[in-house]
């Protein structure tokens, strides 16, 4: 019988460092690990609890209503996720996401301006500081969007549609740069 084939990043290899400078960047991020927790913690609990199983290095981001992603470059390891369900379990569920999503990073001065092309969401450091988190559109597309710096951003979406969202965002990238964005 033969072996199942071995899971190869859907975006592995890519990159966007823009036409004419720095000012956008797009990068595929390590595909690491990224959980979906519900349930009736507050993020301040669940980030002890984060950090007794093994995930000290990961962040939160609220993805709805007693909703977060925990993600993290690292790569999952199973002891840990088992720990993490243990110390939640009454107060949470866990569900292992890291297959099924990938995380791209947008970042550069104009990468507010790139972004301002395909979703509503108010990107304005006031409106939306770092460390915040939303679920919105871009183009036909369902991202959670993370400003992770001044002008830095990760986004994440189903694998299934990372190679679209990627070309979406380098065509938008390449027209910005164009127009002088």
């Amino acid at each position: 019988m033969r072996d199942l084939p071995q899971h190869k990043p859907v975006l592995a290899g890519v990159a966007y460092n823009g036409i004419s400078g720095p000012g956008i960047r797009l990068e595929a991020l390590p595909e690491g690990h990224l959980l979906h927790v519900l349930g009736a913690i507050e993020p301040t609990a669940l980030a002890a609890e984060l950090v007794k199983a093994g995930f000290a290095k990961s962040s939160i981001r609220q993805a709805g209503f007693r909703q977060w992603f925990v993600a993290g470059d690292e790569p999952l390891i199973p002891a840990s996720l088992d720990a993490l369900v243990a110390a939640l379990a009454g107060k949470a569920f866990v569900m292992d996401q890291s297959h099924g999503r990938v995380r791209i990073g947008v970042s550069g001065r104009s990468s507010r301006a790139l972004l301002s092309r395909g979703t509503a969401v108010d990107l304005d450091p006031f409106a939306f500081p770092e460390g915040h988190s939303a679920m919105t559109m871009i183009g036909h597309l369902s991202v959670q969007i993370v400003r992770t710096g001044d002008d830095s951003f990760e986004l994440t979406v189903l694998r299934s549609f990372a190679e679209s969202l990627w070309d979406d965002l380098a065509h938008m990238a390449a027209s910005a740069e164009k127009d002088g964005v």
